[in-house]
């Protein structure tokens, strides 16, 4: 049997859209939030470097303040969750080791047994030209689809926010300091009775202009 039905998942992605008005109300249950992280977790990326951390903004009183460096977009406010997702800048060596030591924990084997896999890494990002920002913040995006796409599926709404100004995130939240840099935002709750866009057809290219199948 399947997990979920083909007509729950084109339900359900027919059903999700970009949120404008969050009713400010109603709030995600922790039970569906802690869902909501394991999905960031579980996330995939290249490697499985995992180059990111995931800010979850829930105080009213924070959001009030990045609203102004998201273009003053009410739904950082009115949304139940706000997440911010960052990359850890400037990934180097030792993030790649914690990496390989964090795997041979996990699966129960040696740091020395993953020594072709870290030479392989290591490799790959010092060959130039290579944007190890711009990498990670391509990892990020995927984590994105993964929380939106998870949202949609427990009857979630979200929001992605790509207008807003990273510096100002950056000092709002104090992530210079840990090593990491805004690159795009989540808003997550549940959609406003007001969102006129909530009831509007979906507008996609039909499948054959954008699918092809060799």
């Amino acid at each position: 049997m399947k997990p979920v039905s083909n007509e729950v998942l084109e339900r359900q992605l027919n059903w999700r859209y970009a949120t404008k008005v969050f009713d400010s109300t109603q709030k995600i249950t922790d039970s569906d939030w802690q869902s909501l992280e394991t999905a960031l977790v579980l996330s995939p990326s290249s490697f499985g470097l995992q180059p990111w951390k995931f800010f979850v903004v829930t105080d009213h009183s924070v959001k009030e303040r990045l609203k102004p460096a998201t273009w003053h977009q009410s739904q950082v406010v009115d949304a139940s969750h706000v997440v911010v997702l960052a990359i850890r800048k400037n990934l180097s060596v030792s993030d790649i080791d914690r990496y390989v030591s964090r795997t041979a924990e996990v699966r129960g084997s040696t740091v020395e047994s993953l020594a072709g896999f870290r030479k392989m890494m290591v490799g790959t990002f010092e060959k130039p030209p290579f944007d190890i920002n711009e990498w990670a913040a391509r990892q990020v995006y995927i984590a994105l689809g993964v929380f939106m796409t998870a949202a949609a599926m427990l009857g979630i709404d979200t929001c992605p926010i790509e207008g807003f100004e990273p510096p100002k995130y950056d000092e709002i939240l104090g992530l210079t300091s840990l090593g990491f840099s805004s690159c795009v935002v989540a808003a997550a709750g549940y959609r406003s009775t007001d969102d006129k866009y909530a009831t509007l057809p979906k507008v996609r290219f039909k499948t054959d202009d954008v699918v092809a199948r060799i």
